[in-house]
């Protein structure tokens, strides 16, 4: 492969990301759910023929360390591609996550290849696939309660689609139109996606744009590697626990061993798969550990499966972050992958101590609200919210950042691996049957300390229905860690508050079906302080 032109390097890497930013652009108009087109739960990527990602765009890490799994599943499923196909799947056992999180993958052909020359993959978080609870993530023991499993099928062959398969997914979602439009919404970014990278041939040739996709995952790795060379070499340990229901929390144990210009991530003493839901799969546990390096390298690295080589992670078959069939894994998707995260910055604050923040809220406060509308005679005869039609709402809710060597963490934010918007008050009012009543900052919240950890959130839902509230969440008994003396954050709270005005503080994992008229108030973890509180009194 001949030297890249570097002026070329860096118009291809700019070109390729917007294929995959078009994608999302595509994806959030088209869409039709809230979840999607609101909060923006939803990745998009672009991957080389051999399934190598080549370029994403900067949506949600958790999913987009973890896509390459999904590529990987849907080539090892599909003999022979052919223009117009579309795999679709979710089974976190087979490239996927967990069951909401939906993953499409497309071939591109460009120019006279007869194999893919590119492949183009989304993910998106469908607010309801079925399972025992509206919003499909219950309070579950095993994968087959938590929703529909798909494998790695064919829902579009050579442009046809499945209508037999899509008609069968359908009908075992509570919000089927919905999904259906969200499902249309993921294959319109695929259209999309395939006709600018074919465009990107035409106009410049096939094996020009193939070969500086090649360029750029050589030139993330040799970014890498230089700046992993600068990090102190050995092996730094820690451990952190994760909240499960009324058992004993489970422990999470990394060490990080630091040698020349790779790193090695090993879960060797983490403890076994839980019965509940918050077992992680390996790619999970991958994109977190992704995630943390490509945050702490610095610099302007394109992230692509260059970026990954010196990067390796191993975890014990069976334990909690490397769970295997038939455990339930809907919260290892959403909790578990940040516990995984303060675990493995806990350990690298000891190699790199001013460039790693204090915990941050280390959860994303899942709240799942579903039921059927009231049958009203306006929202018949208007056609567009049907009386007596099922709804699912999904959201996760921001708290605070971890404080640094260098201020003050933020307030009311998502960390780490959540990177969505909060749904707009209007947005949820209008779509469905409960309204918010306070939305504000978590005031005190924050940990104490020379920079003070950012504020959680305290966000208000009143049912104007009966109700299905699940919560699912995580720091509600110790609060997020602090750093150099720094003070922890304070553990978020759910309070259900019945239409009689009694207050109940409910566990971290809860899900029960509410009358109308009942409230619930959620109050997010405060982020942890960085240095003492005595150092800043003295200044």
């Amino acid at each position: 492969m001949p030297d890249a032109d570097p002026v070329l390097l860096e118009l291809y890497r700019h070109r390729l990301e917007g294929v995959a930013d078009e994608m999302g652009v595509t994806l959030r108009r088209t869409s039709h759910s809230p979840n999607i087109k609101e909060r923006l739960d939803f990745s998009c990527a672009v991957f080389d023929g051999g399934g190598a990602l080549v370029a994403q765009a900067a949506h949600i890490p958790v999913h987009l360390g973890a896509m390459p799994a999904s590529v990987d599943a849907a080539r090892a499923a599909v003999d022979a591609w052919a223009e117009g196909d579309v795999v679709i799947l979710n089974d976190p056992y087979a490239g996927g996550t967990h069951l909401p999180d939906v993953t499409m993958v497309s071939p591109v052909f460009v120019g006279t290849a007869d194999a893919p020359s590119f492949f183009v993959a989304s993910r998106a978080h469908h607010a309801d696939v079925g399972g025992m609870t509206p919003g499909s993530l219950p309070l579950a023991t095993e994968l087959v309660q938590e929703g529909t499993i798909i494998p790695p099928v064919k829902l579009v062959d050579g442009g046809t689609r499945n209508d037999a398969l899509l008609r069968t997914l359908l009908r075992n979602v509570r919000t089927p139109e919905e999904r259906r439009g969200d499902l249309s919404a993921q294959r319109a970014a695929h259209t999309v996606g395939a006709e600018r990278l074919q465009a990107l041939a035409e106009a410049h040739g096939a094996n020009e744009v193939t070969t500086y996709a090649r360029h750029l995952q050589a030139y993330s790795e040799r970014r890498t590697r230089a700046a992993l060379s600068d990090w102190p070499a050995g092996t730094y340990a820690f451990a952190d626990d994760v909240e499960v229901g009324d058992a004993d929390p489970a422990t999470i144990r990394v060490a990080a061993t630091v040698q020349g210009d790779a790193i090695t991530f090993d879960f060797d003493g983490t403890g076994d798969a839980v019965d509940g839901n918050l077992n992680a799969v390996l790619p999970i546990t991958k994109s977190a550990c992704y995630y943390v390096v490509q945050g702490l390298t610095r610099g302007d690295i394109p992230g692509n499966a260059g970026s990954l080589v010196p990067v390796s992670v191993t975890a014990p078959e069976g334990c909690l972050v490397n769970a295997e069939a038939p455990h339930a894994v809907a919260g290892g998707n959403v909790e578990t992958s940040q516990r995984i995260v303060d675990t493995v910055l806990g350990a690298l604050a000891q190699a790199l101590p001013d460039r790693v923040p204090a915990a941050g809220q280390g959860t994303m406060n899942n709240l799942t609200l579903g039921g059927t509308r009231p049958e009203r005679t306006e929202d018949v005869a208007s056609g567009l919210r049907p009386g007596g039609s099922p709804f699912a709402y999904y959201e996760t809710i921001g708290g605070g950042m971890g404080a640094h060597a260098d201020g003050d963490g933020l307030s009311g934010v998502h960390v780490h691996m959540t990177n969505t918007l909060n749904t707009p008050v209007e947005a949820l009012e209008q779509t469905y049957p409960f309204r918010i009543v306070a939305y504000r900052l978590r005031p005190g919240s924050g940990g104490a300390g020379l920079f003070r950890g950012g504020d959680g959130l305290v966000r208000v839902y009143e049912l104007l229905v009966p109700t299905t509230a699940t919560m699912l969440s995580t720091r509600r008994n110790r609060g997020p860690w602090g750093r150099n003396g720094g003070k922890p954050g304070a553990p978020g709270r759910t309070v259900l508050i019945h239409p009689d005005g009694r207050e109940e503080e409910l566990p971290a994992h809860v899900s029960r079906t509410l009358p109308a008229g009942s409230r619930v108030r959620v109050e997010t973890p405060g982020g942890g302080g960085f240095g003492t509180p005595a150092d800043k009194d003295a200044s």
